[in-house]
């Protein structure tokens, strides 16, 4: 069977954030807003108006910064029987709401002020530890039931944040295609839906041709409809195409590269925009394509190998990154069987022929 999953409701735009209030009231009457500190100081008594106006009753928690079993049982006392939980903020700040709804059933909203990843859509929360470790990946019974996304915040995020969202979703196109051909599951379990393998090639598009409009706009720090579109491909139809048309090689990569700490502390968009790299060397895509794919990184700024993520790595680290990339269940979702001296000999080949001159 195929399964398609998304959010119930998805609205973007300059200013949505001023209709927050309006937008709960369709799913409930009140709400529990957790909130990152930057966010509540600078947003929070516009949302707490909005919620006023449309006459929700809402109360707003801080969050604490990291999403730790231990935050999540915090917030729980605090939130109590909330029947919407709503998260503004980063990746972590959303991943306890929805860690906290889990927990209590609750419907779950999230408001993504940066659009570094295609996280908000999806039904998927990561873990931590207190030392910031990753315990696992969680998910939520449904997805969310609302994902509210305000341009005029995204633009003012800093610009490496924006160009990470980029990194994540421009190889989508080559991840859904490779499960969808290898009879591969998605994040649901089911077989790729050939709306998430369309998706994946709109999505691949949009960012080539308006990534770089995209980037002028954040640098002015006013959206237009260039960067509308691109937040679009990147927040709704980027998240779309993972959950529902399946993940590979590049997203496995990302498996051996945090396991290395001078890579590990990169943006995820960044590693898997790199692992991109590696992925369609081992399909074996004519050089031509892949020179072409690592110019526009190098025009938006992302990574194309080993050295420009972070640094070089000598045959040690490359193998622990190829044996450790194999561990991951999306790796299975390629269309020939590879082992990890295939993902080591395209990795070398990615860092000779992007050396620096």
């Amino acid at each position: 069977m195929i399964i398609f999953g998304s959010p119930t409701r998805y609205v973007q735009g300059a200013g949505a954030l001023s209709s927050i209030g309006a937008e709960i009231g369709r799913i409930g009457p009140s709400a529990v807003f957790v909130l990152d500190p930057l966010i509540q100081d600078n947003y929070g008594e516009a949302i707490a108006a909005s919620c006023r106006e449309a006459g929700i009753d809402a109360r707003q928690l801080r969050f604490s910064g990291e999403c730790t079993p231990q935050e999540v049982d915090r917030l729980l006392q605090l939130a109590g029987d909330a029947p919407i939980i709503a998260s503004a903020g980063g990746g972590k700040c959303i991943d306890a709401g929805k860690a906290l709804a889990n927990r209590t059933g609750a419907q779950m909203v999230t408001i993504p002020t940066i659009a570094s990843t295609d996280a908000p859509t999806s039904h998927n929360y990561v873990m931590y530890d207190e030392n910031h470790r990753m315990l696992g990946v969680e998910k939520m019974r449904r997805n969310p039931a609302l994902v509210l996304v305000d341009t005029a915040v995204i633009a003012r995020a800093p610009r490496k944040l924006f160009v990470s969202g980029i990194g994540d979703a421009i190889g989508k196109v080559y991840e859904v295609d490779a499960c969808a051909n290898a009879g591969g599951i998605n994040v649901f379990g089911g077989k790729s839906s050939l709306a998430a393998v369309t998706l994946g090639r709109a999505c691949h598009g949009i960012l080539l041709e308006h990534a770089e409009g995209a980037l002028a706009a954040i640098d002015r720090g006013v959206p237009d409809e260039t960067f509308e579109k691109v937040v679009e491909a990147t927040v709704l139809m980027s998240g779309l195409v993972f959950e529902s048309g399946g993940l590979s090689i590049a997203h496995s990569m990302t498996r051996g590269l945090t396991a290395v700490k001078v890579y590990a502390d990169t943006l995820h968009g960044f590693q898997v925009a790199y692992a991109n790299i590696v992925q369609i060397r081992l399909e074996g895509r004519p050089e031509k394509e892949i020179l072409a794919l690592a110019e526009f990184y190098e025009k938006v700024g992302l990574p194309r190998s080993l050295a420009e993520l972070a640094a070089p790595a000598d045959s040690a680290t490359v193998d622990k990154i190829a044996e450790l990339t194999m561990t991951a269940p999306h790796i299975r979702h390629f269309p020939r069987q590879i082992a990890a001296v295939d993902v080591r000999e395209a990795m070398l080949w990615v860092e000779e022929i992007f050396a620096p001159a």
